[in-house]
């Protein structure tokens, strides 16, 4: 609802609604900020992620086109509904640990527990990038509690941010403890060990070197029961931020709203995998649309429910949805060593927006409340709603 205010300021002062979100923007330079609210926002660039969503969307030119439409009296109408957003995520802790087996190969174990998002990917990457080991090499294992010793879970857009954070810094602990065992094995200085391919090995000197299986090896007859670390991660919360886009088009004669297009550019801080955090938004944005445009709970006058299974809900399918365009801009957090926040509901966040300031625009009054169903449509254009 702030960002509705943000366009009902618009319609009073005669201001785009762009300068009205520029005019009240934080600027870069004030972070971290502290709100009224007693909260402290970590980092941000709002105004840049906003320019991004208005060259992608052409704003000038579908302002243009909304004109034209207008003066010739045109049955569908065009609405454009911006959605400027700051959420918070992933506070709290998790818990992640890195083995280094005895065949070179690692194992992460997480106490985040995933259901589709790629946490095995993200994980594995992180581990694979700090320690140097190729990719398919890297386990990853979650949600088995006779192995994962504690675990806060999934939830607040906090996975990578937290739980990645954990297995980042128990790799950096492996790390550690590697360059020292290989010091000795190598007869260098610790500090001139590097990570070499598929193992640890002397700066400048390519053919000294050591790979992780006999590092694992090492470790174990130095009495350590294995080169592992685990430790729990925790963090206050990060805010992500963005600005998505939404063009619709409204038939004066039916009340239909059809979504021809939606921009979303989302700033999670640093982007570890940016088919996974697309993925991501690519979700969100259906979920936000289908909020505005096509579900609602309805009930009779004896309060019984109209619409209690999928045959009578309404939800879109492929169909009704155009495709996504999907950008990032990248302000990374400080509370982590990775850079990254939230972005699971980045797209639901901003789309939701979008879209009722989208339909609210084309039909030229106040404000409506959503969801924007044919019939309330029509009712509004007829002298029913506001």
């Amino acid at each position: 609802m702030c960002d509705r205010v943000m366009d009902l300021v618009a319609a009073e002062t005669g201001l785009d609604p762009v300068e009205v979100r520029k005019r009240n923007f934080v600027p870069p330079d004030a972070f971290p900020f502290a709100t009224q609210t007693g909260m402290t926002y970590d980092s941000g660039e709002y105004a840049k992620a906003l320019d991004v969503a208005l060259r992608l969307a052409g704003y000038d030119a579908l302002r243009a086109e909304q004109r034209e439409r207008r003066e010739r009296s045109d049955r569908v109408r065009i609405g454009i509904g911006i959605g400027s957003y700051v959420e918070v995520s992933g506070n709290g802790s998790e818990y992640g640990s890195v083995t280094v087996d005895d065949d070179g190969s690692v194992t992460v174990v997480t106490g985040s527990v995933p259901h589709g998002q790629g946490h095995e990917t993200t994980f594995a990457q992180i581990a694979s990038s700090v320690l140097g080991v190729a990719f398919d090499r890297v386990r990853v294992v979650h949600s088995d509690t006779s192995i994962v010793p504690r675990g806060t879970g999934t939830f607040g857009s906090r996975s990578l941010q937290v739980g990645g954070t954990a297995v980042h810094n128990a790799s950096d602990e492996v790390l550690v403890k590697a360059k020292q065992i290989a010091a000795d094995m190598l007869e260098a200085a610790v500090d001139d060990i590097v990570v070499a391919d598929g193992g640890l090995g002397v700066a400048g000197v390519p053919d000294r070197t050591v790979d992780w299986a006999a590092l694992a090896k090492a470790a174990k007859s130095d009495g350590e029961q294995a080169l592992n670390a685990e430790l729990d991660f925790e963090q206050g919360g990060t805010f992500p931020f963005g600005t998505h886009i939404a063009v619709v088009e409204v038939d004066t004669d039916t009340g239909d709203v059809r979504l021809r297009r939606i921009v979303a550019v989302d700033d999670c801080g640093r982007v570890i995998n940016p088919l996974l955090a697309e993925g991501q938004v690519h979700g969100g944005v259906a979920q936000g649309v289908a909020h505005m445009l096509f579900e609602t709970v309805d009930y009779d006058a004896d309060g019984n429910p109209l619409n209690s299974n999928l045959a009578t809900y309404g939800f879109p399918s492929a169909a009704e949805l155009p495709s996504f365009e999907c950008e990032f801009t990248e302000t990374p957090t400080p509370h982590n060593p990775l850079g990254a926040k939230g972005i699971g509901e980045s797209g639901t966040t901003g789309s939701t927006i979008a879209v009722w300031n989208a339909v609210v625009d084309a039909l030229g009054v106040r404000h409506m409340d959503p969801p924007f169903t044919p019939e309330r449509v029509w009712q509004t254009l007829n002298g029913g709603g506001t």
